[in-house]
């Protein structure tokens, strides 16, 4: 007789999906009942495909992947891929494999990443970072499962974090505006609340006042995430608000691309009216009309770091660390001499 999951829930007199339940080491089951499925589990010799490895070594060798927050940067995004692309390598060499949670459906079916790690007995997260991070995003973070955040801090005992020193983004860009005589400087961010955009904000900030330059608050704008319309959408209102800088930069290079259509829509050549500077050294940045000058994130280092620090915390060999990788100043043709 072939023994699959509706036999052994017959032999319990107990339904199909309580069976899953158990198997799956979900808690709303009550003990009597789990034991009870579990002995004849065991008696019939039944070990279901899907957690054979799992029962056996308490391992499923599945990482799960976690797009945070509301609005959130997925595969449509090119520096993500890049950096989930090099961790997807780096895993599979390290004998794991990737399950990608959604959460389209995830307020109106009540579940949370961390019931549904443990359901699929995740050996591990990877977060990546998104807008308005939902709360349960944490809670995941201060379980039990190891989790690694890429542009987002985790602070659970068992998690990790890295990202680019974007405080020294900020910087680099202003440095290199300076030495190529601009004084007058923009910023576009992601959205006012978005982690990362602020952080390369703040270190913008920083570097004007060390030069001694002026902020003006009309050239600083916003716009919803770290995408293209987000960027001309940000510099038509910098446009409408009259008086430009002679230089600006973009929190992503998507952000950028978006910028630099709006300053062609209105005649504003670049760099000759406005120099733009982006960040992310996406594939397209080398395309751009005019080639754009950016800053390189080292998307194939924070992926294959991501992948390494997360397999040492789930094999008790590294503790909750925070790790920042440096940025790099690709100039191309968007950001020439003022002088």
């Amino acid at each position: 007789m072939k023994i699959n999951i509706k036999t052994i829930a017959n032999l319990a007199g107990v339904s199909v999906s309580t069976v899953s339940k158990i198997i799956n080491n979900y808690s709303d089951v009550g003990e009597e009942t789990k034991q009870k499925v579990l002995k004849i589990m065991k008696e019939t010799g039944y070990i279901p495909s899907y957690t054979a490895k799992t029962l056996a070594t308490n391992k499923s060798n599945l990482v799960g992947v976690v797009f945070a927050g509301h609005i959130n940067i997925d595969f449509t995004h090119p520096f993500f891929v890049e950096v989930l692309n090099a961790f997807k390598k780096q895993m599979g060499v390290l004998g794991y494999d990737l399950i990608f949670f959604s959460n389209e459906k995830f307020h109106q079916s009540g579940e949370d990443y961390l019931a549904r790690c443990r359901h699929f007995q995740v050996d591990g997260c990877i977060i990546i970072n998104g807008t308005e991070v939902e709360p349960c995003i944490y809670e995941l973070d201060q379980s039990e499962i190891p989790c690694i955040g890429v542009d987002i801090q985790l602070t659970g005992k068992n998690s990790g974090t890295i990202m680019s020193d974007n405080y020294k983004i900020g910087a680099k860009v202003v440095e290199h505006f300076y030495l190529m005589g601009y004084r007058d400087l923009g910023f576009i961010g992601g959205r006012p609340d978005a982690e990362i955009s602020n952080m390369r904000k703040s270190g913008f900030l920083n570097a004007l006042e060390s030069f001694g330059l002026v902020v003006n608050e009309n050239w600083f704008v916003y716009g919803q995430d770290f995408y293209e319309r987000s960027g001309y959408d940000a510099m038509n209102e910098m446009i409408r608000k009259g008086d430009l800088p002679r230089a600006v930069f973009a929190s992503s290079d998507l952000i950028a691309i978006g910028a630099m259509r709006a300053l062609k829509e209105h005649k504003h050549a670049v760099p000759h009216d406005i120099a733009v500077i982006g960040c992310d050294d996406i594939e397209a940045a080398k395309y751009t009309t005019p080639s754009l000058t950016t800053i390189r994130q080292d998307k194939d280092k924070i992926g294959k770091l991501a992948a390494m620090m997360l397999y040492d915390i789930m094999n008790n060999q590294l503790e909750a660390s925070s790790v920042v990788v440096e940025p790099l100043l690709v100039v191309r043709e968007s950001c020439g001499s003022a002088v």
